[in-house]
C-alpha cells in the first residue's frame, strides 16, 4: 500500500495526477461531494444558528468506506480538490467524514494539472481554508432556504412541481422583461439611401464608387423628393480623409467569455462548453476553467513571449496585462489558458480540439501587437442639398494579433462594407449612375442566447463562474424557458430607385424576425416571474442578488460571519413567506379573450395543472366548462380569440387506417396523432394538428413503427429486464430502468449476457447507475 494517499473529486483528474506522481502516490476519487444537506427541515437547524445537517447518501457510502480504509493505512493524506470554494468545501467534508488526523493531512491546490504545478503544490501544502468553506456553505444554505421556502408557495398558488431560486428567478426575470420589450416594440420606419457613382481616379481611369447618405429619410414622400433632387444635382468629391487606426486584442478567456465565444463560433451551449473545458482541464491540457480573472502567470508570460517570437518574430510580441471590468471578480486566480503554449492543438474529440485551439489562439493573441489599419472616408457633396454621401474603406497595414485570432460578436445585422477604396483626387466630379432609397424597419431588442444571458448576468454581478451553466440548465429543465430557433416572417418593403433620371417604385419581400438558438420564456416562466416580483421584490431585485454575491466574497475573505449574514436575510424573508402563503391569491395568468359565438359563454386562457389551456365557460356554471390545450407556439399573453376557438375543433378524426380510427389532438406533451392506442408526436415546425391529413398521419405511424423496430438491438432470455438498445447518442444497455454506456471496444450486436452484466457492475461501482428519466406517457 502506498504511503501517500491523494484524494481528488473526479476519476479523470485522478488518472492524470496518478501518471504525474508515479507509484509513490495512490490517487483516488471521491466522485464529487461525499455528503449533502439532508432534505428534512431543509437540512438546516434554523433555531440552532443555522447549523447544517449533512448526511452521506446511500450511493456514496461505499466510496466513503473505501477512502476511510485507505486513509487509515496511509502515512499522509493529500486532499487535492479544486482551488475554488466548491473544491475547498469538498476538502472540508472529506476531512470531517473520514475523520482525518490533521497532523497527517495536507491540503494542496494547483491551477493546472502539470508536473511542475503539482510538485510545487506538494512542496507547499496548506490547511483547509475555513473562510472559503463558510462562503460555500453560506451560498448553499441561503439558496436552499430560498428554494425550499418559495417552491411550496408556487405549488399552492400556481401549479405543482415548480421551483424558485435566488439566481435562477432573476435570470428568468431578464428573459421575461426582454420578451415583453420585443412584443411591445413598435419599429421605426425610415429609408436608407445608397448611391453608385462613376468618377476618375488619379490615373484618369473611370472607376465605380459606392457610398451611403449620411442621414436617414423618415418616409416615402421625403425619399422620393430627395431622389428628384439627386436627378438634377451635380456631385463632386468634397473631401478625402485618411486616418490611422488600430485594433487591439481582447483579454484571455474567463469562464463567461469562453462560454460566449464557443457559442458564437461553434454554437455550443453553456453547459456543453463547460463539460468540454472540464475534460481538457482534467487531462492537464488547460488551466482551471472556472475563473473570472484575466491574469496570466509570469511563467505563462515568458512562454507566450518565446512562442510568439519564434513563430512570428519580435515585431509581433507585446506584453499586456489586463484588468477585469466585471463586478466582484476574484482576481486571485488565473485566466483560462493552455498549460503548454507550444502545443497548438491536442488529442481528444473533435469538440475538445476545437475548444482547445480556440483557447490557444485567444491566449496567444492577447500578448501580440495591435493590428494597424488605415481608414479612409470619401465625402461626395451636391450643389442641390446639404446631406453628403460617404464612402468608407480600410486597408490592413500590419496584421498583428489578427494573424492568429479575431473575436466574434453578437451583432446579427451589419451593413458595413469596409473594402479598399479607389485612389481619387479632391474636387473631381462624380456622376450618379443609380441611387436607391430602401425602406428599413428598426430591429427590436435582441432576445437572449445562452451566451448573451451569461454576459448580462456577469455585467450585473449576479452569480459566479461556477453558477452560470447550472442556472441556465435549471431554467430549461424546469421549462421556465425554451431554447429554439424560429423562422422569420415575410413583409413588403418599398424600394425607390433613380436610374437614367427616372424614378421607379418597386415592392420587395424581406424576411424578418429570424431567431437562432434563442431563449424564450414560457407562460409558466412569465407567471412565476410576475408572482415572485409582486410578493418577493427583494429576491427579484438585480442589485439585491449582486449584493449577496459581494457578501459571499466578504465571508470568503474572513471579513463577515456567515451565520449573521444568513440571519439578516432569513428573518424578514420568512415573514414575507408566511404572509404570502396566508394572504395571496392563486395566480394562473387568466385572461378573458371574448365570447364563444356557439355557446355565448366567455373564453379564457390560463395555466392549468399540465400547462397553458383555453377554457369555454366559467367554473361555477351549471354545465362544466370545456378545455383545450394551447399549442406550444401559442402564448397566454398574445393568443387571440379566433386562434383559441380553432383549438376546440380538436380532437379531429382524420379517417381509418388498418380498420382503426386515426385522431389528431394536442396533449400534455404537445400535438400528436393516435392510432390503435398508440401515440405518435407530430413534428415540430412541420405538422399542425388542425391541418394534418390522414396520408401524413399514416406516414408518421409507419415511421414510428420502423424506429421502434430498429430500437431493439438485442434481448436476453436470461433476464427480460436486460436489453441492448439504439438511442439518440448511439447503442446502450438498458437494465431495470437504468442506462449504461457501451465502450467502443465492444460490438453492440455481439454483446453476451455475461459481458453486459460485467459492464453494468463496473459502471455501478465506478459512478453509480446511470439513471434513466422515466419516459413521458400520454393519458
Amino acid at each position: 500500500m502506498a504511503e501517500n494517499l491523494v484524494i481528488v473529486e473526479s476519476p479523470a483528474k485522478a488518472k492524470t495526477i496518478e501518471k504525474i506522481l508515479g507509484n509513490d502516490f495512490l490517487v483516488k476519487s471521491s466522485f464529487g461531494h461525499i455528503r449533502d444537506l439532508e432534505k428534512k427541515n431543509f437540512g438546516i437547524d434554523i433555531k440552532n444558528n443555522y447549523k447544517p445537517n449533512y448526511i452521506v447518501s446511500e450511493d456514496k457510502k461505499k466510496v466513503v468506506s473505501e477512502l476511510k480504509k485507505l486513509a487509515q493505512e496511509a502515512k499522509i493524506i493529500w486532499i487535492a480538490s479544486d482551488e475554488d470554494r466548491e473544491g475547498e468545501a469538498i476538502a472540508w467534508h472529506l476531512a470531517e467524514v473520514l475523520k482525518l488526523d490533521s497532523s497527517r493531512t495536507r491540503r494542496i491546490v494547483f491551477h493546472e494539472i502539470t508536473k511542475n504545478a503539482i510538485l510545487k503544490a506538494v512542496e507547499n501544502p496548506r490547511n483547509i481554508n475555513i473562510d472559503l468553506v463558510n462562503a460555500q456553505q453560506a451560498r448553499r444554505i441561503l439558496d436552499r432556504l430560498v428554494g425550499f421556502e418559495l417552491s411550496p408557495i408556487l405549488w399552492k398558488k400556481i401549479k405543482p412541481s415548480l421551483s424558485a431560486g435566488r439566481v435562477q428567478s432573476v435570470a428568468v426575470r431578464l428573459l421575461v422583461e426582454r420578451e415583453r420589450e420585443v412584443r411591445n416594440f413598435i419599429p421605426e420606419v425610415s429609408f436608407k439611401t445608397t448611391g453608385l457613382f462613376k468618377v476618375q481616379d488619379i490615373n484618369k481611369q473611370e472607376v465605380e464608387l459606392h457610398a451611403e447618405l449620411n442621414t436617414k429619410l423618415v418616409d416615402e414622400k421625403l425619399a422620393e423628393a430627395f431622389l428628384k433632387q439627386c436627378a438634377e444635382a451635380n456631385f463632386t468629391i468634397a473631401s478625402i480623409v485618411t486616418k490611422p487606426a488600430k485594433k487591439t486584442p481582447t483579454a484571455p478567456f474567463t469562464t463567461s467569455t469562453l462560454q460566449q465565444e464557443a457559442a458564437r463560433k461553434f454554437g455550443y451551449s453553456v453547459s456543453q462548453t463547460m463539460i468540454i473545458a472540464q475534460k481538457l482541464y482534467e487531462a492537464g491540457k488547460i488551466t482551471y476553467m472556472r475563473t473570472d480573472s484575466v491574469n496570466l502567470s509570469d511563467d505563462a508570460m515568458k512562454a507566450l513571449e518565446e512562442t510568439i517570437t519564434k513563430q512570428f518574430g519580435k515585431n509581433y510580441y507585446q506584453r499586456r496585462e489586463f484588468k477585469t471590468k466585471i463586478k466582484g471578480a476574484q482576481e486571485a486566480h488565473e485566466a483560462i489558458r493552455p498549460t503548454d503554449m507550444n502545443s497548438e492543438t491536442t488529442s481528444g474529440t473533435a469538440q475538445e480540439k476545437r475548444v482547445y485551439e480556440l483557447i490557444w489562439k485567444r491566449t496567444l493573441a492577447s500578448q501580440m501587437t495591435d493590428a494597424s489599419l488605415e481608414k479612409t472616408t470619401i465625402t461626395i457633396a451636391s450643389d442641390k442639398f446639404e446631406p453628403k454621401f460617404l464612402a468608407t474603406g480600410e486597408v490592413l497595414l500590419f496584421d498583428g494579433f489578427l494573424k492568429v485570432y479575431l473575436e466574434s460578436t453578437d451583432e446579427e445585422n451589419t451593413d458595413s462594407e469596409n473594402g479598399i477604396l479607389p485612389r481619387l483626387k479632391q474636387g473631381e466630379k462624380a456622376f450618379q449612375q443609380r441611387i436607391n432609397s430602401i425602406q428599413k424597419f428598426a430591429n427590436h431588442p435582441p432576445r437572449y442566447t445562452e451566451a448573451s444571458l451569461v454576459k448580462k448576468l456577469e455585467d450585473l454581478g449576479i452569480g459566479r463562474p461556477s453558477t452560470y451553466a447550472p442556472t441556465i440548465s435549471t431554467i430549461l429543465n424546469r421549462e421556465y424557458a425554451i431554447k429554439e430557433s424560429r423562422d422569420g416572417e415575410k413583409r413588403k418593403i418599398l424600394l425607390i430607385s433613380l436610374e437614367n433620371n427616372k424614378i421607379r417604385h418597386t415592392e420587395k419581400l424581406e424576411n424578418f424576425g429570424v431567431e437562432k438558438n434563442k431563449l424564450f420564456p414560457t407562460d409558466v416562466g412569465s407567471i412565476v416571474n410576475d408572482f415572485l416580483f409582486e410578493h418577493f421584490p427583494d429576491i427579484m431585485n438585480y442589485n439585491f442578488t449582486a449584493e449577496v454575491e459581494k457578501e459571499f466574497d466578504e465571508i470568503a475573505a474572513g471579513n463577515m460571519v456567515w451565520t449573521k449574514m444568513i440571519d439578516k436575510f432569513y428573518k424578514p424573508f420568512h415573514s414575507t413567506v408566511e404572509l404570502t402563503l396566508a394572504a395571496s391569491d392563486r395566480s394562473t395568468g387568466e385572461r378573458e379573450l371574448g365570447i364563444d359565438p356557439n355557446s355565448g359563454k366567455p373564453v379564457f386562457v390560463k395555466i392549468g395543472r399540465y400547462g397553458p389551456v383555453a377554457q369555454i365557460g366559467k367554473n361555477d356554471d351549471e354545465v362544466k366548462p370545456t378545455f383545450a390545450s394551447l399549442l406550444k407556439s401559442q402564448s397566454l399573453e398574445t393568443v387571440k380569440l379566433e386562434e383559441v376557438l380553432e383549438l376546440f375543433r380538436l380532437p379531429r378524426t382524420l379517417g381509418d387506417f388498418e380498420n382503426k380510427t386515426v385522431v389528431a389532438a394536442v396533449g400534455r406533451f404537445g400535438p400528436y396523432v393516435r392510432h390503435d392506442s398508440k401515440f405518435i408526436s407530430l413534428k415540430k415546425g412541420i405538422d399542425d394538428p388542425l391541418t394534418v391529413t390522414l396520408d401524413r398521419a399514416i406516414e408518421l405511424i409507419n415511421e414510428k413503427r420502423v424506429a421502434d423496430t430498429n430500437k431493439v438491438i438485442k434481448t436476453y432470455a436470461e433476464d427480460a429486464d436486460l436489453s441492448v438498445l439504439n438511442g439518440r447518442y448511439g447503442p446502450y444497455i438498458s437494465y431495470k430502468k437504468n442506462n449504461y454506456k457501451i465502450q467502443k471496444s465492444y460490438v453492440p450486436q455481439e454483446l453476451t449476457y455475461a459481458q453486459c452484466i460485467e459492464i453494468i457492475k463496473k459502471q455501478d461501482g465506478a459512478e453509480g447507475p446511470k439513471k434513466k428519466k422515466p419516459a413521458k406517457s400520454r393519458k
